[in-house]
């Protein structure tokens, strides 16, 4: 197994690149600064970027900072990616493509994460994401982007922000997808293609979080579902925060 550990204290634009061909690699990240543009390629089967379990407190990826740039690329099956970040006005652009790969990703564990852009898209099957945003602090201005393509996958994602836009592309059968956009304003366009899908939407829209600013919109929030399936469970929970449905 081969293994790399990198500490970084950036103060100015930064790029790293690093990329993996073989199995059972893996990348330990400690940074701190702004303006990093970090892009790791990464190959093979059982890789693993950060802990072994992000509940269990591992500090083997912490990245923070603000105006910072991702740019993952995983290819192959089993490979994982644990880690907290803590960072604003940020990118995140992560493609997968293999099978039976695992993120726990906490963006804004102990700090802000505001003006944060995602772009998810993954091939394979049986994958599992644990992406939660706005843990610490109710974030603003979010906007996210997924398009999936395979079967058997489970999606668990959680933002708690003001001004959230979701636009999620699903094409597969027996995928399992669990949002919550909580606070603020929420808009989720939601296209699934696919049958025997289990689908849980939580959307609660309500007063702007205290502090959030001019940043935060009249709270409203918004569903447009697209569906083409057979034998799916859709369930819609909608509501301000009030508890008014």
């Amino acid at each position: 197994m081969n293994k790399l550990l990198i500490s970084l204290l950036f103060l100015m634009s930064t790029s790293f690149v690093f990329a993996q061909a073989t199995d059972d690699n893996e990348i330990l990240i400690q940074q701190s600064g702004d303006t990093l543009k970090l892009y790791i390629d990464q190959v093979g089967f059982g890789n693993k970027i950060g802990g072994d379990n992000f509940s269990s407190g591992s500090s083997n990826m912490t990245i923070t900072g603000s105006s910072l740039e991702f740019d993952l690329d995983f290819i192959g099956n089993s490979n994982i990616l644990f880690g907290p970040v803590i960072a604003d006005s940020s990118y995140y652009k992560l493609d997968f493509n293999g099978d039976s790969n695992i993120i726990d990703w906490n963006i804004g564990y102990i700090g802000s994460s505001d003006s944060s852009d995602y772009n998810f898209d993954v091939t394979g099957s049986s994958n599992t994401f644990d992406i939660d945003q706005g843990y610490a602090v109710s974030a603003e201005r979010l906007d996210a982007d997924l398009v999936l393509i395979g079967s058997s996958n489970v999606f668990d994602i959680d933002f708690e922000s003001d001004d959230n836009t979701w636009n999620f592309d699903i094409t597969g059968a027996s995928n399992n997808i669990n949002t919550l956009q909580n606070d603020g304003s929420q808009t989720l366009n939601f296209t699934l293609v696919g049958d025997s899908a289990d689908v849980d939407i939580n959307q609660i829209s309500g007063t702007c979080a205290s502090g959030a600013g001019t940043g935060c919109a009249t709270p409203n929030a918004s569903i447009n579902l697209n569906v083409t399936s057979d034998n799916s469970i859709i369930q819609i929970n909608q509501q301000d925060s009030s508890n008014d449905s």
